[in-house]
This record gives C-alpha cells, structure tokens and sequence, in this order.
C-alpha cells in the first residue's frame, strides 16, 4: 500500500471511529462566582503563548495532506475556516511530501488560502533536520510539530519498530531550525517524565494529545490481519496528561488535545494549565458532514460560548481562567494523589 493509499484510510477510519470521549472532563467542575464582576465585553481571547500571537486560544490540529486530491480538498476548506475564524492550523505529516514532491500541492494549499495565518507544519520523530526545514519552508510555517506515535506505529502493519535516539533528533531539530518546537503525541498522553525530558532538549511547547479522541490504535487494528486489542484503551487521558505536564512546565506553554467537542471542556482544559487546545478530529467529522459554512459556524459558536463562560467565572483573559478555582474529582483525583500532585493547589485559587 502506497503512502498516499495510507493516508486516506487514516481519514476514512477516522471518520468511522466516533470519538471515544474521555469521561475524565467530568471530573473537572468549576466552582460558580455569583458575583464575576465584569461584562462580557471586557473578555479577550487573544493571548501570546510563547513566539507565537493567538488571537483564540482554539486551534485546527493535524489531520492530515499527503492523500491526493482528497486531502488536498480537505486541507483547503480547513485553511479557508481557519482564516474566517482567526485560528491557527496545524497540517498533518509531510513525510510523504519530502518522499514525493507531487504531494506538495496537498499542503501547500494551507498557506495560499490563508496568507497571513499561524500555520504549523508537522513532521515524526524520526525526521531530520534536513526534513524539518523542508516542512517549514514548504507551508511558511510560524512553528514545528513534532509527533510521537509509538502506539500507533507498533499497531500499524507496516509501522515504524525503532524508536531510539528520538529525543536526540528533536534535541538537534529545535537547535537547528529558526520556528518554535512543539513536541505532540497523537492520542495517548505525556507523563509528567517525558515533558520534563521534552523540555530540556530544547522544546518551545508540548502537545499532551491524550487519549479521548480520535483512536489511532484501533484505527490501525482495523488495518491489521491480526488485532492488537489491548492498545485499544491504552494512554492517559487528556485531562489528567495535562495535570501531569502542568506540574512541571516552569510556565513553558501547554497545549491540550485529544477528545474536545464543546465549549466547556476547552475552558476546563484551559483552566487546569493548557494554553491552547487543538481539535481535530470533531472538526474534521463537521466538515465531511456538514460542509465548510457548518464548520466555520461552529468554530465561530465556540468562540461564543467560551467567552459567557469566562464571563460567568469572572475571567477577563486566558490567564484569569488559569487562576478559576475548580474541584478535582473522580478517577482524576485518584491518579494525580497517586502520583504526588496535591490537587487543592486548584480549589483554593483565586483570581484577584
């Protein structure tokens, strides 16, 4: 099966696999201000998360390119919503592009449709510095995903085995381009260990991406002649991963991903220490669906809803929300008093 043939199946399977959301958002709860003291017209979005200026804290993640005309359509459409929306957007794996020049078009699209955007390119672990600044110049990327996807690769049958000297690469990658690093794992969460080792080799951001959305290892079982079932539910959810990164990060930005699909859950991802949330898989269900004007309708209501929340918390801008007092409960609290983590940090918060 050819690269682009791989790709799509990827987006098929996606597409097919309704997300599996994770439980642990509800552990979350936010305690209610009756008295917020502010107007909805004082609530910002916009926020500046290390070399990179966010006017919305919600971002298009990667999804995909490199699959012929039909990703090339689907990033198109992407780039047009996330230009109508002021988001930024992060293209999929250009691996196959620096493989096959003919799949360039198929990214290149993000940056002609959106000039003037936050546009984040997107390469594995195993890429080099060679590799990274093609897949910069390719899209005029503003920063570098790097993704880890040991489970998926183990799962998929034709799947990477070698996973040494990772941390190396993104060590000489982010000393040798001149974009902001953003380590990202595609489904199965960060421990608290690999931020910390992702930090000191040189990474600018980490995406947590935990497990809750889209399911990369039964993506690929469904692939395999003979199923590897007990990746299925493996990883840490996306809430508890952000904790974890959260007690380490020294104020180095997170990002959260891995099962978002409301206006709520971006305000508590928010609110536990992500920066910026990234959607992908619930975007992409939108626009295969529903159709482009939907999506940008969506992002557009999202945009809405966070801001009455933040309104109703007394949060005047990301940071506020970082400070919004919450409870911690659930499988949640167990894990993060297991691990060390003293959780009322969180409920005794204040934001004045």
């Amino acid at each position: 099966m050819s690269r682009s043939e791989r790709k799509w199946d990827h987006i098929r399977f996606a597409l097919e696999d309704r997300q599996n959301r994770s439980t642990v958002f509800d552990d979350i709860q936010f305690i209610h201000q009756s008295l917020p003291n502010i107007h909805v017209s004082d609530v910002r979005l916009n926020d500046v998360i290390g070399e990179l200026s966010l006017s919305s804290p919600i971002f298009i993640n990667a999804m995909t390119g490199g699959g012929g005309e039909k990703t090339y359509q689907i990033n198109k459409q992407l780039a047009i919503a996330a230009k109508h929306t002021g988001v930024a957007m992060a293209v999929g794996s250009q691996m196959s592009a620096i493989k096959d020049k003919r799949e360039r078009y198929t990214y290149e699209i993000v940056r002609k449709e959106n000039p003037n955007g936050i546009v984040i390119a997107n390469l594995g672990s195993e890429a080099t510095i060679e590799n990274a600044k093609l897949a910069i110049g390719m899209i005029g990327a503003n920063a570098l995903q790097i993704h880890l996807n040991v489970i998926q690769e183990l799962t998929m049958p034709e799947g990477d085995r070698d996973f040494t000297d990772s941390l190396n690469r993104i060590e000489r990658i982010s000393r040798g381009v001149d974009v902001p690093i953003i380590v990202k794992e595609v489904g199965f969460g960060m421990s608290r260990e690999t931020v910390e080792s992702l930090f000191s080799a040189g990474a600018a951001f980490v995406d947590v991406g935990g497990s809750g959305g889209t399911n990369f290892a039964e993506i690929e079982n469904k692939r395999r002649k003979q199923s590897l079932p007990f990746f299925n539910n493996w990883g840490i959810p996306t809430p508890i991963s952000i904790l974890e990164a959260a007690s380490v990060s020294n104020g180095i930005p997170i990002i959260g991903s891995g099962g978002f699909s409301s206006s709520l859950d971006i305000a508590k991802g928010l609110a536990i220490g992500a920066s910026a949330i990234g959607l992908a898989g619930f975007f992409l269900q939108i626009l295969v669906e529903e159709g482009l004007d939907v999506l940008v309708e969506e992002i557009k209501n999202l945009h809405m809803e966070l801001t009455m929340i933040m309104t109703a918390l007394g949060a005047k801008s990301i940071s506020d929300l970082k400070k919004a007092p919450i409870i911690i409960s659930g499988k949640t609290y167990h894990w993060l008093t297991q691990r060390g983590i003293d959780t009322k940090q969180y409920s005794n918060r204040k934001m004045k």
